[in-house]
């Protein structure tokens, strides 16, 4: 579909669009070729038409609710997105998109996220989901097709999570992708091409690329180590061998290992006829160096550390199709949330990366600087607020001490004296 016909022709997919979304793929239709826009909210007037808040966990009192601002700070208080607004609870929120499968295409899935509040323990990821599914019903044990985006826990887990699932078993991504920690606005991109190749982006610069054949456990692996194969009896694996020219030095073996203390003294008080002859304690010998052991050199006969020959693995299918999501009908977000804040936005799904890249431009590329501005003086004024209210801290704190009487001055209740002795 040419993105200029979105500005014509009535497709299910506009509805999710408004139109500051129209404008810009006007713009940039003039650069890009062609591009299959599947999903593209910027949050604006109508979102919640769109969405559908999950009722899970209601029943257990464990359902947080979702706000709609820009946060605390931002480059654009009218750029608005949706934010967890309270701790220690679960959210879940989806949106229906026209079904549809990636095979012969790339897929882009992209959205921007932004922890306000330090996170300490909790996600910011978001799902694609296939087939039916009741959105009122929604939550953990939902059966989803992707998992994307940045996880924190601790000091351990900080990490992006880019999970895929085939066959009903959820395939987490075996490289480690760093995450972004701080409380600014970042956009995280996942990239699958039908060459069975991904990469990951974080504010539009490549983080991971590589394969979904080595990347995931998805298919067992092409090679595998001959289970018949072994080491040849006259493999040498020994990088070092004793020194054969090496000779032990004469008298070695009779330096002992301790020597009498030279610096030791016999005590004045000292009687040899009571306490018997004296001797110097003893002290560990500097000239003592244990066993004698022949040097090593290099093994002119090493072969290198012997490894099992690779072979085709008989277990291994291939499958052209390990790249395809045949039926993708949903954006999700659902999270378990220590400490609330973060606020997702700019979410996009779509068939192309250059389009997915001026996209992330248009909308966090040009509200960053001013963000980030934003955040700093709100620290400033924080900082301000904290030292100002120290001094008065501390005068309370004094005050509190200079009221409390001297224990020398406190006279013991009548009933706690005793007599003395």
């Amino acid at each position: 579909m040419l993105i200029s016909s979105l500005l014509w022709r009535p497709r299910p997919m506009a509805t999710a669009l408004g139109f500051r979304s129209l404008v810009f793929i006007a713009l940039v239709s003039l650069s890009i070729v062609s591009a299959e826009v599947f999903f593209e909210e910027r949050f604006d007037d109508g979102w919640e038409k769109r969405w559908v808040k999950s009722d899970w966990k209601k029943d257990e009192n464990m359902a947080g609710e979702w706000n709609y601002t820009s946060g605390k700070w931002s480059g654009d208080p009218n750029d608005k997105g949706i934010q967890t607004s309270e701790d220690y609870r679960f959210f879940a929120i989806s949106a229906e998109i026209p079904e549809f499968s990636n095979k012969d295409n790339t897929l882009v899935f992209q959205f921007s996220v932004k922890h306000e509040q330090k996170l300490d323990c909790g996600g910011g990821y978001m799902k694609l989901l296939s087939g039916e599914v009741d959105q009122k019903k929604f939550g953990g044990e939902t059966p989803y097709s992707i998992m994307f985006g940045p996880d924190i826990c601790g000091y351990s887990t900080k990490k992006v999570h880019a999970i895929l699932t085939r066959d009903g078993k959820n395939h987490l991504i075996k490289k480690d992708i760093p995450c972004e920690t701080d409380q600014l606005t970042h956009v995280y991109t996942f990239i699958i091409r039908p060459d069975a190749t991904y990469s990951v982006l974080i504010d539009n610069n490549e983080k991971q690329t590589g394969s979904l054949y080595a990347d995931w456990d998805i298919l067992p692996p092409k090679k595998i180590k001959d289970p018949e194969a072994k080491k040849p009896e006259d493999w040498d694996d020994k990088e070092y061998i004793p020194d054969p020219e090496d000779k032990k030095p004469e008298g070695y073996d009779d330096i002992p290992k301790e020597i009498p203390d030279p610096d030791a003294k016999k005590p004045e008080d000292w009687d040899d006829e009571e306490d018997g002859e004296w001797t110097a304690p003893t002290i560990p010998n500097p000239e003592y160096k244990g066993p004698w052991k022949p040097k090593k050199i290099k093994n002119p006969n090493y072969k290198g550390k012997w490894k099992a020959p690779m072979i085709d693995n008989p277990d291994f299918k291939d499958d052209p199709d390990i790249y395809v999501f045949p039926n993708l009908k949903y954006v999700a977000i659902e999270l378990w949330q220590v400490k609330s804040g973060t606020l997702f936005d700019n979410v996009l799904v779509t068939d192309d990366p250059e389009y997915a890249l001026k996209f992330a431009e248009e909308t966090w590329g040009k509200l960053k600087d001013g963000e980030k501005a934003a955040f700093d003086e709100a620290e400033k004024k924080r900082e301000e607020e904290e030292s100002a209210a120290e001094p008065a801290e501390s005068s309370d704190d004094e005050k509190e001490e200079a009221d409390e009487p001297d224990e020398a001055d406190i006279e013991e209740p009548e009933d706690d004296k005793h007599d003395e002795l």
